[in-house]
């Protein structure tokens, strides 16, 4: 069976990592702790130049929910052009109304906006009101593919879900399990869902290489300290490996 990886990456040395690993494709983003944000000019040109295979930015202006102002949207639209015109591959979004629906008026219009890139709707599906519903619309406004992690903390508990999805989409939208997914449950989350794409960021932290240290003010300048996360070869090894076998 032939399976597809999306690796999220939020800087150019993960994406030359999962790309080597055996990644399908790469998403790009920022302010992963804030479950991710759209990522700048630089880091989307440099990572298009610096990768060979397909690459998708995420365009959410900010942290929160997904109930988006009209000043939110025009930013979007903005990040989306401007992708385009890096030559990105695709983009991934979701915009919800506030009683928990999809945003189908507006999805369809970024849908639209963003053609010929491909769309994936993300995340916010997996805090709308009405996951059956909310595929409808998400298939009414053009979406080509869904992330869920199918309304739980993880693609493994919510793999029930995805598998009812997945039937529900008839072939007329991609679902992609996303959420927790690494080297240990992979096998049991492709089998459980039937599902063909998977996305994960797979990352492991990685000490600074200053010898000069002062943790207590970096770590009010930064939110961090002396460590970061980046892709971790050996885990997109071992999940791509384990699919290829199933």
């Amino acid at each position: 069976m032939d399976f597809k990886l999306e690796i999220c990456v939020d800087s150019v040395e993960s994406a030359v990592i999962a790309q080597e690993a055996g990644a399908d494709r790469l998403e790009i983003c920022c302010a992963l702790a804030e479950g991710g944000l759209t990522p700048g000019y630089g880091l989307i040109r440099s990572v298009i130049d610096n990768s060979s295979i397909p690459v998708h930015v995420l365009i959410r202006p900010r942290g929160g929910d997904f109930l988006y102002t009209d000043n939110e949207f025009e930013i979007m639209r903005k990040d989306i052009e401007i992708c385009g015109e890096c030559g990105v591959h695709g983009v991934v979004f979701g915009l919800l109304d506030a009683d928990g629906s999809i945003d189908v008026e507006r999805s369809a219009l970024l849908v639209e906006f963003a053609k010929p890139m491909s769309v994936t709707f993300h995340r916010a599906f997996d805090v709308c009101s009405d996951p059956l519903q909310a595929l409808k619309d998400i298939i009414d406004a053009g979406a080509d593919r869904l992330l869920t992690s199918g309304q739980k903390s993880t693609a493994y508990e919510g793999a029930g879900l995805i598998r009812k999805l997945l039937e529900r989409a008839a072939e007329k939208i991609i679902i992609m399990p996303g959420g927790g997914i690494n080297e240990s449950n992979i096998e049991e989350i492709a089998k459980i869902t039937g599902a063909k794409e998977f996305h994960l960021s797979a990352r492991i932290l990685t000490e600074s290489g200053m010898k000069f240290r002062n943790e207590e003010i970096l770590k009010t300048i930064s939110g961090g300290g002396y460590s970061r996360k980046i892709a971790s070869r050996d885990m997109i090894l071992a999940v791509a490996g384990l699919l290829k076998k199933i």
